[in-house]
């Protein structure tokens, strides 16, 4: 047991939180091996103070990419739980295994090349979408809170404009494959049909067009150029005294007064 190691030592890594004042040490498991690490930590945090350096599986840090999916178990229980490892708090006698990526189905596909139905395209990329059983283990996995099942069964009677919706707060974790029975892969079918949505099923955004057309001839050049010519602590004074959208402002309506550079 690790019960001599009792000093707390500052976390230098990470987002350099440093645990709280007269904060106790816990015992977690990282891949079997036992560790004291302060509580209120959350896993990734706690992974770096056991002396880990994140290669990958960390990304943004902030529950949005995805990247740092994992699996735990508390020692005396059967119940297998998953959850990010950046969002996750590191409680007492868990045993942790982190999963950076998960091996599924990612078949190629060029979405200008998609001329027929978009259901059929779907059933010919990921016919185990086809197979799901209505289990529910993919939902009670997602750390997301999505209802996975539910699109998926969207997926199966071809409503896609509505499976993009209810898939959308998708992270790509892959966690929901990882313990999918009938080996299904959710994630990247989800992101699919999102594509197709997008692409084939929204109207297109004629003020987006616009501004595309504007990057592509080089109207902003001279604005990067100037941008990148300043110095660091000008370009954050910029950045904060810059003219800010109002919060209750009606959507498309508020326009800066300054739109020499719009």
């Amino acid at each position: 047991m690790a019960d001599d190691k009792k000093t707390l030592k500052p976390l230098a890594t990470g987002d350099r939180t440093i645990p709280p004042e007269g904060a106790k040490e816990i015992p977690i498991y990282i891949m079997g091996r036992e560790y004291m690490v302060p509580e209120t930590l959350t896993i990734m945090k706690a992974v770096e103070y056991a002396g880990y350096t994140y290669v990958r599986g960390c990304g943004c840090r902030g529950g949005i990419c995805g990247a740092c999916g994992t699996f735990y178990r508390f020692i005396g229980g059967y119940r297998l739980r998953s959850g990010l490892a950046c969002q996750t708090v590191a409680e007492p006698n868990m045993v942790i295994m982190q999963l950076p990526f998960f091996p599924a189905n990612r078949p190629d596909y060029d979405l200008d090349k998609i001329t027929g139905n978009p259901h059929e395209e779907l059933r010919r990329l990921y016919p185990e979408v086809f197979k799901c059983v209505g289990c529910g283990t993919c939902t009670r996995t997602c750390p997301m809170d999505i209802d996975v099942m539910d699109y998926i069964a969207l997926m199966k009677r071809g409503d896609l404009k509505g499976a993009a919706h209810k898939s959308f707060d998708c992270v790509m974790c892959g966690l929901c494959a990882s313990r999918c029975p009938a080996q299904i892969s959710q994630f990247t079918a989800a992101m699919f049909v999102r594509r197709l949505f997008g692409k084939y099923m929204l109207p297109k955004a004629g003020h987006l067009e616009k501004r595309v057309e504007e990057v592509r001839s080089g109207k902003y050049e001279k604005m990067l150029s100037e941008l990148l010519a300043m110095k660091e602590e000008d370009v954050k004074k910029l950045y904060v005294e810059r003219e800010r959208e109002p919060d209750l402002a009606e959507p498309g309506k508020w326009m800066p007064k300054d739109t020499a550079k719009l």
